[in-house]
């Protein structure tokens, strides 16, 4: 449950590889004002990933300048609040950014951390609990009541993300490629990826010279749930493995953040909304590994979350923030 919250002026930031989304919230029930969108920055812990990152954030702040005009009649925010890919592999980064921003922008605070972490907060309303996020990727984060935190998977499309999109999709792929050559059991895969990719002969070439394989391969999940819910049994038996693979993760990271009371888990990201084939063995295996988890709806996004560790600096999360302040205010 949400917190009492003060009025203020927040600059909510979720600043990502892609993108760099910003929001300027002054109430408090909602952002009354436009969501702004610019490039994103390779992550803090990239070569110039600070310099990037700072000028993604400051870019953002200028897209939202008539908001920032007519709402700051004092020209000043409270508080700039970055949730930022690469903040927590490299935590001096995080504080360079902050420092950066503090002096770039018209606020008395900037508080930098993880994008994970924003999420996190975002999803269970600033809380302790499991936060899945299943999308092209997967990554699941779990945060404590005493600040504990886990991180599992989210190694990228190569070495983990077991269970996501990516994996779904890829996997429906090689079944539909093992069908295609007389090596595994037939599937309606087959023709659906020779529908959407045409000539399966081609396909390892059209996934290879893709600009984002691990994109192009996530767009195939949807099918193999459609598959599976219309009784396709290699479909199924995917997103039965892609279930297995989702919930151990929150099962790992549950157990890594401990606590004896029921511990909330939500899931975000596009996988969320796949349906039946993949939700239902998830919540299944869950119920089944003896720990006390409770599956809640995601209460909001990043930017959400964001504006949250902005304005409560005692909650589960403050362990994982970097807060700089400003010690002289300067005219606006």
């Amino acid at each position: 449950m949400e917190k009492a919250l003060h009025m203020t002026a927040v600059l909510a930031v979720d600043l990502g590889k892609t993108g760099c989304r910003a929001v300027l919230w002054t109430g408090p029930d909602g952002p009354d004002h436009p969501v702004r969108e610019v490039p994103g920055a390779p992550g803090l812990a990239e070569s110039g990933g600070v310099s990037a990152a700072v000028a993604a954030v400051t870019a953002a702040a200028r897209a939202l300048g008539d908001e920032l005009a007519s709402a700051l009649p004092a020209g000043r925010l409270d508080t700039v609040s970055v949730g930022a890919a690469g903040a927590a592999a490299d935590p001096a980064a995080a504080r360079s950014l902050a420092e950066l921003l503090l002096d770039a922008l018209p606020a008395d605070e900037v508080a930098v951390t993880s994008d994970a972490v924003t999420a996190h907060a975002g999803a269970l309303g600033g809380g302790a609990g499991v936060v899945l996020a299943a999308g092209t990727g997967a990554v699941t984060v779990g945060i404590g009541e005493d600040g504990t935190f886990a991180r599992v998977d989210g190694w990228g499309p190569w070495l983990g993300d077991e269970g996501s999109g990516a994996w779904i999709g890829r996997a429906g792929l090689r079944a539909a490629l093992r069908s295609h050559d007389g090596r595994g059991p037939a599937t309606t895969l087959t023709s659906a990826a020779y529908d959407r990719y045409g000539d399966l002969d081609r396909l390892p070439a059209t996934v290879g010279h893709s600009a984002n394989p691990a994109r192009l391969t996530a767009a195939f999940a949807p099918l193999v749930a459609g598959a599976a819910a219309e009784g396709d049994a290699v479909a199924t038996g995917i997103m039965r493995d892609a279930a297995a693979a989702l919930a151990e993760a929150v099962v790992a990271a549950a157990r890594g953040v401990g606590g004896a009371g029921p511990l909330s888990v939500a899931v975000t990201g596009g996988l969320s909304g796949i349906g039946a084939p993949l939700m239902d063995p998830f919540a299944d295996l869950l119920r089944a590994s003896g720990l006390p988890l409770r599956v809640t709806p995601a209460l909001g996004d990043p930017l959400y979350g964001a504006r949250l560790l902005a304005l409560d600096a005692t909650g589960p999360h403050a362990p994982l923030i970097t807060r700089v302040h400003r010690t002289a205010v300067p005219p606006p």
